[in-house]
């Protein structure tokens, strides 16, 4: 794959197709810490980089960026019901809009201490959408990723024009503690909107709405949820599901996908007739990702953390798949490794190394991030070029 052409002089073509560094680097900081480690070792190689999202963290950017867009700025409800300044891409010819989820709802709009799923909602969510399509959007793609709520889409709805109402015919709360006193669900006119709308959402896992494998019993704790709160969670959610195939004749209990964001992959599918789509396959295909890799020697990869998540639809596997199907060896740099080599090796993943090269702290290696990851990038270089006796 590496040749050296009469006189020595290495001709290489290395992709750089990182993910987000969350908490560190975005994918386009990422991008350009790799490729200035990888020049230390090839100087002369073609390096094209390629920053890259799975639906969750910097969906917005990399989406709006590949569509020649813009972003805009819209004041909507916040997780925690107080008014939070929300971004939304639109594209290039005004009919595609780019929304990520937690731009509205997200975990990092809420303080450590208050995180509580029970309290937070999605109306954010709903507002952003129902103003991207009143813009005369014909496409709306929702990255679901990094969100603070399990409501099940419930306050996306309210957001969304559609009314949520209790035993009493009064509206019901938004929030995660609402979903058990959900009695009825009236469109009033919400749902026609997207009749010539096509949503998709960006998923990034695969979990349902509900069961073992559902949103409330895998995600819920990881947003402040306590057992019991699971509990009334689970329970609730299963109740809202009911009441949405009763009421709009969707049945969102077991598709693959659901349960992300809080089941707002779930909300979607019920409330804007939207499809669930891998949030990678999405970037990759709007990015030209498998274009880039077919013509290149190598392709760079990473993310803050590979483990077995990583093997159940994040990027950098995404993208080891995608080098492989075209015969081209892929590396992955990440801030952390977990897992069982052979399983990334079977992915696609050739070598895997971590950008942390002694012990330290979350936070110096967070500080630190640029610097190490353009190390790492440089020290699997010089490891593949040793592996393949070349001259450096």
């Amino acid at each position: 794959m590496f040749f050296c052409p009469a006189g020595g002089e290495f001709e290489m073509r290395i992709v750089v197709a990182p993910n987000a560094f969350k908490g560190s680097l975005t994918a386009f900081e990422a991008a350009r810490a790799m490729a200035k480690g990888i020049r230390r070792v090839f100087p002369e190689a073609d390096v094209r980089s390629v920053p890259l999202a799975d639906g969750g963290d910097g969906t917005l950017r990399v989406l709006t960026s590949a569509l020649g867009g813009t972003l805009r700025t819209l004041r909507v409800t916040g997780p925690l019901g107080r008014p939070v300044q929300a971004r939304y891409g639109v594209s290039r010819d005004g009919r595609t809009a780019v929304i990520e989820m937690a731009e509205a709802a997200g975990l990092g709009l809420v303080e450590p201490g208050r995180r509580n799923p029970m309290l937070s909602t999605t109306k954010g969510v709903g507002e952003l959408i129902r103003h991207a399509a009143d813009m005369g959007c014909k496409r709306i793609l929702v990255g679901l990723g990094g969100s603070a709520t399990t409501d099940g889409g419930l306050g996306m709805a309210a957001g969304l024009g559609y009314r949520v109402l209790d035993a009493s015919g009064m509206p019901a709360g938004l929030c995660g503690a609402a979903l058990a006193g959900v009695a009825r669900i009236v469109d009033g006119g919400a749902g026609g909107r997207f009749r010539s709308v096509l949503v998709v959402a960006a998923a990034d896992v695969t979990n349902p709405l509900l069961g073992a494998k559902g949103t409330a019993r895998v995600f819920a704790p990881q947003k402040g949820a306590t057992p019991a709160m699971v509990r009334r969670l689970e329970s609730g959610l299963s109740r809202f599901a009911g009441i949405i195939r009763r009421d709009l004749g969707a049945d969102v209990r077991s598709i693959p996908g659901g349960g992300a964001a809080g089941g707002l992959g779930a909300g979607l599918v019920a409330f804007c007739g939207a499809r669930i789509e891998s949030g990678f396959d999405l970037v990759a295909e709007l990015t030209g990702l498998e274009r880039v890799i077919s013509a290149a020697d190598l392709v760079m990869t990473g993310e803050g953390h590979l483990d077995e998540q990583s093997l159940r639809g994040k990027a950098p596997v995404g993208v080891a798949r995608l080098a492989r199907r075209n015969g081209v060896p892929a590396v992955c740099v990440a801030g952390g490794l977990s897992g069982r080599a052979s399983r990334f090796r079977a992915a696609g993943i050739d070598f895997a190394f971590s950008l942390v090269p002694s012990p330290m702290s979350l936070g110096e290696a967070q500080a630190r991030a640029p610097g190490l990851l353009a190390d790492a990038a440089e020290r699997a270089c010089r490891a593949l070029a040793l592996g393949r006796r070349l001259r450096i």
